[in-house]
């Protein structure tokens, strides 16, 4: 895989400082007085009130996908989240019945984002079997590709939904599912389905309060659904952090990346954390939001098949500790999901950051 020389990598990223919008904008203004908040939006079993003794960690037992073995043709760990889970209350960062267990996403809520067409599409065999890439879906029965596969992508949805409520109330929150970035609108692909992130992003503007979002998407792979959905939208600020050399190639939604950071194959740790944290304290001082929607994607980390970046888990928790602190320092209200990641070894990783997060005391469980 071809590479860029290290002097292009390096004005790929912090030559980019010079690019990002400022709040003042004046069509940033224009628009936000063109945003009606007096219509209600409409109502949603997915945002409830959570106990005081539970901690805005989201997880369902049901996001795990176990489909007759069929799971097993696609590199994407779909047990990671339950392994997660487990993992901490094995090391007793959370208690049982301290996580939240979210509801699925319903059509009325999907349509939100999505048109009826694309949401359609998805009782085609062949258009689940191309987006999931695994090609023997299209044989499966329609009642069991939706009950195996896509139902528990929707209870995933329903948690990053509920996840912005939280987040938004106790200032952060963690759904241990989601970030399907690749999914817009009206198409998906790379295994992402729903698009929650620019369900996210719908569901907080309906908040009066809220007039500017960040999306900070740090997976491996351009965030190019939620780009296409938002990326023209002077309300919306978005960082993107990949690998340019690997899958989607949209460059089309790269166009409206506010803050693109390319990375070359290979990137390790020092690099890595020096662009991000370059950039992303002057997204936030250029453009600071009133939340922040953090993609975590593991699939960063060393010997990812995937990824082709050399970040280590040391690396991935100090990245996520970076994120965290700055949204804590400035008071923004933080949702992140666990997005991409295809090492069996990704599960513990996340719950160690979710365990050095409470360490460090930037969150409260």
């Amino acid at each position: 895989m071809e590479s860029k020389p290290e002097s292009q990598e390096q004005s790929s990223g912090l030559a980019l400082t010079s690019t990002i919008e400022s709040t003042q904008d004046p069509s940033l203004l224009e628009l936000e007085t063109l945003v009606d908040h007096s219509q209600h939006p409409p109502t949603t079993k997915l945002l409830f009130d959570i106990r005081d003794d539970q901690c805005p960690i989201i997880y369902s037992c049901k996001y795990d996908i176990k489909f007759f073995g069929l799971q097993k043709l696609h590199p994407f760990d779909v047990t990671k989240w339950g392994r997660t889970h487990q993992i901490l209350l094995d090391t007793e960062v959370i208690k049982p019945g301290q996580s939240v267990e979210p509801k699925p996403a319903e059509k009325s809520d999907l349509l939100r984002i999505h048109t009826d067409k694309y949401l359609d599409s998805l009782k085609s065999g062949i258009n689940v079997a191309a987006i999931s890439e695994v090609p023997p879906l299209a044989c499966i029965p329609r009642c069991w590709r939706n009950s195996k596969l896509l139902k528990p992508l929707r209870y995933q949805v329903g948690g990053s939904i509920l996840g912005t409520k939280l987040a938004l109330e106790r200032n952060w929150a963690i759904n241990l599912g989601g970030g399907f970035h690749h999914c817009s609108a009206e198409s998906g692909g790379g295994f992402c389905f729903y698009a929650d992130i620019s369900l996210c992003i719908k569901f907080a503007f309906d908040n009066p309060a809220i007039k500017r979002i960040m999306v900070v998407d740090l997976d491996a792979h351009q965030g190019n659904g939620h780009e296409r959905d938002w990326g023209n939208d002077k309300r919306v600020f978005i960082l993107d952090a990949f690998n340019d050399s690997i899958y989607p190639h949209d460059f089309r939604a790269q166009k409206s990346i506010r803050c693109p950071v390319l990375l070359q194959s290979f990137t390790s740790d020092r690099r890595y954390l020096e662009l991000i944290e370059s950039q992303l304290k002057a997204s936030l001082e250029n453009f600071p939001p009133h939340f922040l929607i953090y993609n975590a994607g593991t699939d960063i980390m060393e010997n990812d098949p995937l990824g082709c970046l050399s970040i280590t888990g040391d690396g991935i928790v100090e990245r996520d500790l970076l994120v965290f602190s700055q949204c804590s320092r400035r008071q923004i209200p933080i949702l992140m999901l666990t997005s991409g990641g295809y090492q069996r070894e990704t599960a513990a990783v996340i719950a160690r950051s979710i365990q050095n997060l409470v360490k460090n005391s930037v969150i409260k469980i």
